[in-house]
């Protein structure tokens, strides 16, 4: 999985080098590596050209995260699962006392740990590692680290529940909703059934899992079938309607549940 998240970090530096960037990770090009923008370069050959999607998904979550631990100060701290090489905990303009948990593989925490010192990265907030597989049970290290379950979370799951086994998925937000105290928030996205089944997706899905992170789960109803029977209300875009708005997406904007036309989204829910 370290390659993925640097191909991710590479994504992130190659669009904080645009002069309408839609953010600015100065961490990123660090973190990415020559693996990383190698491997960016390699599946922007696969893709046809550049992949919009990490972008509008980093935008996205930017403004929700801030918006909510920031602005409404609904939250006092946020657990990112499968954190890969995020770097909000140093970026983005968060308060002091916000604790900041990260899962992840213990030898993906360890190398950007490692990275992150040698760049001399400051961190705006409480920021905690746990190192853990998110297959296996985690909720005790989670715990273990300092996570209040009484308190109000902000769940970042980031790139991550469509690479999952179904059944994984569903006790994944099984797990982290029972550590939901009222007013906690997640934000989630996941690729359409419509993807999954597409052949013209299929060339895309077929190198994903050559790097070790196949496409296993999708829907094109993530609020009836990931959120709102777990007591969430939930709130779902198209990628395409957020890219759109950002002047990223570089398709016409259909539908949600047009025949035919796989579909991506990104959602957030609250309790």
């Amino acid at each position: 999985m370290a390659r993925t998240a640097r191909w991710t970090a590479a994504e992130r530096a190659r669009e904080s080098a645009r002069p309408d960037r839609l953010f600015h990770d100065p961490l990123a090009e660090a973190l990415a590596g020559e693996q990383g923008r190698a491997l960016a370069a390699s599946m922007a050959g696969q893709e046809g050209g550049e992949n919009p999607w990490f972008a509008i998904r980093t935008r996205f979550y930017d403004d929700a995260i801030v918006d909510s631990v920031k602005l409404r100060q609904a939250v006092t701290q946020v657990v990112s699962l499968a954190a890969g090489m995020d770097t909000r905990a140093y970026r983005l303009a968060l308060p002091g006392g916000l604790a900041w948990y990260e899962l992840d593989r213990p030898d993906l925490l360890a190398l950007k740990d490692q990275m992150l010192t040698e760049a001399g990265a400051a961190t705006r907030c409480l920021r905690r590692t746990v190192g853990v597989d998110l297959a296996d049970e985690w909720t005790g290290p989670l715990r273990s680290a300092g996570f209040a379950p009484t308190r109000p979370t902000l769940w970042l799951v980031e790139g991550l529940i469509f690479c999952l086994e179904p059944a994984t998925v569903r006790r994944l937000l099984d797990d982290l909703t029972r550590l939901s105290a009222p007013g906690s928030e997640i934000l989630v996205d996941t690729v359409g059934r419509s993807m999954l089944d597409s052949p013209h997706t299929q060339a895309l899905r077929d190198r994903l899992a050559q790097e070790g992170c196949p496409w296993q789960f999708g829907t094109d109803r993530p609020e009836d079938e990931l959120l709102e029977p777990r007591g969430w209300r939930a709130t779902v875009h198209l990628y395409s309607e957020i890219g759109s708005r950002l002047g990223r997406w570089p398709h016409p904007v259909v539908a949600r549940d047009t025949p035919g036309v796989p579909q991506s989204f990104l959602v957030h829910g609250t309790r």
